[in-house]
C-alpha cells in the first residue's frame, strides 16, 4: 500500500501506524517538502500533526533512517539525507 504526501493515518488498520508515517514522511521528502541536508520537523511536532506518541515518529524515523532517507545528528535533528530525490532530478 503507497501512502501520499498529505495522506491521513489509519488508526487500527493493516499497516502499522509507524510505518504508515515513514510513507507519509518519504513522499513528502520525495515531494521537495524538505531539501537534502535540511532537518526534518522534530518529533513533537510530527507527533503533534498526526496525534500520535512521539514514540511512533521515532520509530518512523528510525524506518527511514535505516533506509538511507534520512539521517540522525545527536543532538542536532533528523535530516534529508542528501542523493538524488525525485524531485530534485525531475523525475516522477
Amino acid at each position: 500500500m503507497e501512502y501520499g504526501p498529505d495522506d491521513d493515518l489509519i488508526h487500527g488498520g493493516p499497516v502499522p501506524v509507524y510505518r504508515q508515517l515513514a510513507e507519509i514522511l518519504r513522499a513528502r521528502i520525495e515531494r521537495g517538502d524538505w531539501k537534502p541536508n535540511r532537518p526534518l520537523p522534530g518529533e513533537q511536532r510530527i507527533a503533534d500533526e498526526f496525534g500520535i506518541a512521539r514514540l511512533t515518529v521515532r520509530k518512523a524515523v528510525h524506518v527511514l533512517a535505516d533506509e538511507g532517507v534520512v539521517f540522525v545528528v545527536p543532538q542536532r535533528g533528523t535530516f534529508v539525507s542528501p542523493g538524488d530525490h525525485p524531485s530534485e532530478s525531475g523525475e516522477e
